[in-house]
This record gives C-alpha cells, sequence and structure tokens, in this order.
C-alpha cells in the first residue's frame, strides 16, 4: 500500500512553525505545528478542541474566507491541517496570524460553545484557545518561516 505524504516526513525533525504538506491542484495542505512531534509536551483535548473552535472561525470570517476549504486538528495533538485554495504562503501566514492575534484578544463567548452547535460542547476552553494561540503565534514571530519540512 503507498504511504501517505504526512508520514513521509521526519517527526523527529519538526518543530513547530508552518509548514506545506503538500499541494494538489489548487489546494495547498498547510502543516500549522505547534508542538514538538513525539514529545510528552502535546495539546490536551480542551486545548485542541478550543483552538479549532476559535481559529477555525476566524480563519473563514478573514479577508480569505472563500479560499478556506478546511481547518481541523491533527490527531497526534501537535498542530492542526488547514487547506487553503490558490493559496499564497506570504497571504496564507499573514491571515494566519492576525486569525492567532483576533483569538488572544477575542472579549466574547467562545464560537459554537453551545449543545446545538458542537457534539462535545462542555470540553472547551476560551483561556485555553487564547493561551495556545499566544503560543504559536510567538513561534511564528520568532523566525523567518520557510514552509519547507526541516531535512
Amino acid at each position: 500500500m503507498e504511504r501517505i505524504t504526512s508520514f513521509c516526513v521526519d517527526h523527529d525533525l519538526i518543530v513547530p512553525g508552518i509548514y506545506v504538506s503538500r499541494i494538489d491542484g489548487d489546494i495547498t495542505t498547510y502543516d500549522l505545528r505547534t508542538r514538538v512531534p513525539n514529545t510528552d509536551d502535546l495539546m490536551d483535548h480542551i486545548t485542541m478542541h478550543s483552538m479549532e473552535h476559535m481559529l477555525a472561525t476566524y480563519m473563514r470570517n478573514s479577508a480569505i474566507a472563500d479560499k478556506v476549504i478546511y481547518f481541523g486538528p491533527m490527531g497526534c495533538r501537535t498542530g492542526f491541517y488547514l487547506l487553503i485554495r490558490n493559496a499564497d504562503h506570504a497571504v496564507v501566514l499573514a491571515t494566519l496570524k492576525n486569525a492567532l492575534s483576533d483569538v488572544i484578544r477575542h472579549d466574547g463567548e467562545m464560537f459554537g460553545a453551545s449543545r446545538k452547535e458542537c457534539g462535545n460542547y462542555r470540553e472547551l476552553s476560551l483561556d485555553a484557545a487564547k493561551a495556545e494561540a499566544a503560543r504559536y503565534l510567538s513561534v511564528l514571530d520568532s523566525k523567518e518561516q520557510t514552509f519547507s519540512y526541516p531535512q
């Protein structure tokens, strides 16, 4: 059986950042790596779920909203996938940083935090989302992002 693209990356070399995981026609899959793989420093379920609600909402309401195909967590709890149509890396990165800042500054209710809107609405924390957004934004601001996996 053919290995999927994400299994072909050496996860022992990945550090937090943003990477192009694959390009399929006009759709680019970004690996938004917030944590170092294969360590004990993984997102807990509440943090991962909360970031999904907040960051997905802000990305889907951003200047590139019409290009967002999908945003969701990685099962390994080390980041998220973001699929964008006709992606421009610089624009995606700037939009992502703005959305992370929006999460940090968010003043109000958590998006989608009711029983009608979410299948596990009791497992959400705005404080957890804000902390993870701040953590990831500091990574993205700390160095130039090349969008390529380390080799």
